[in-house]
């Protein structure tokens, strides 16, 4: 297990998982600096962190060069909702190659370990089910999710390459759908669009007929899995998939949140976008072997704090919606 007076980085600290990360990691006595540009992640999610000792932040685009001495880095920092990857998506794929480049740089130059949060999207619209490890994906490279699908696989690429070249400590992991409190409002994610949906009285909105299927993580459980991943033997290095390998239709969790908010809303569909993967279910066998780790929490407990969060917020948006 890592020490105690650890001082870590985490890219992207301000955004949904970084903020979660970051909270556990000042709460377990490590030295934390927080770093972000803040196009996605928000100061509400990290307000409650900043008067205690051990937590820094530090406004910063990752894709230019910044100069720190750190034992660890966790690299999670790039937009990663449709909506928000595909707003700028030169920009989406600078931060997601240009920012892993600064990071290795770093990690080579002061000996750090280094973790990039991946995604289940280096797996493309998947023609195995469910995915695993040495599945090497069925990416389109010139479609709008490209910046993002595209920019995570070279991520990946480089770090195995500064492993391979300069001996650089690495941990790569694939996370797939996250969801909890602090997910962005308006992010275009299909949790906090059918929450926000359904506390409004709106329509839910399916894409294509709802039978394509997702597997939901925890924000919790996933935030477990990073550390246990950072914490592993130096001899495995990844990639290891993280998630929920419990798999839901959209339709399924369409229905479980109009139940969980007691809302009269109804479901109505709109045309399947662009690449949008039809099937995605994490094989976790690897996780479990080599880290032990496998969720715990169930989709209607998860989805009940994440309900609860919302409500929150909107009762009070500039409140203290972020520290639940």
């Amino acid at each position: 297990m890592i020490h105690l007076k650890t001082r870590i980085l985490v890219t992207g600290g301000a955004g949904f998982l970084g903020s979660h990360l970051c909270e556990r990691l000042v709460a377990e006595g490590h030295d934390v600096l927080c770093l972000d540009n803040f196009f996605t992640g928000t100061k509400e999610n990290i307000g409650h962190l900043l008067g205690k000792p051990n937590f820094e932040l530090i406004r910063h685009d990752l894709v230019a060069p910044i100069f720190l001495e750190v034992d660890q880095i966790y690299n999670l920092a790039c937009p990663a909702s449709p909506i928000h990857y595909q707003y700028n998506p030169v920009k989406t794929t600078k931060t997601s190659v240009m920012g892993a480049i600064n990071m290795l740089g770093m990690a080579k130059r002061v000996g750090a370990k280094i973790l990039q949060a991946s995604t289940s999207e280096i797996y493309g619209n998947p023609t195995v089910h469910p995915q695993k490890e040495d599945y090497w994906g069925n990416v389109n490279t010139i479609g709008p999710r490209s910046c993002y699908d595209e920019g995570k696989r070279c991520a990946e690429t480089l770090f195995f390459d500064y492993h391979r070249q300069n001996r650089v400590n690495i941990r790569v992991v694939r996370i797939f759908n996250t969801y909890g409190p602090r997910m962005h409002p308006n992010d275009g994610r299909v949790v906090s669009n059918f929450i926000i949906q359904a506390l409004t009285g709106k329509d839910l909105t399916l894409y294509g007929d709802g039978s394509q299927t997702r597997s939901f993580c925890y924000v919790d459980d996933m935030v477990e899995g990073v550390i246990r991943m950072m914490s592993g033997p130096d001899d495995f290095v990844g990639p290891v998939n993280l998630g929920n390998p419990g798999e839901f239709s959209i339709r399924e969790l369409a229905e479980t949140i109009i139940r969980l908010t007691d809302s009269q809303s109804a479901i109505v569909s709109r045309p399947l976008p662009q690449d949008d993967p039809l099937q995605r279910k994490p094989d976790i066998g690897l996780a479990q072997q080599r880290l032990n780790w496998q969720p715990t929490i169930q989709l209607a407990q998860g989805l009940e704090k994440t309900i609860d969060y919302f409500k929150k917020k909107m009762r009070d948006p500039a409140g203290n919606g972020g520290t639940t």
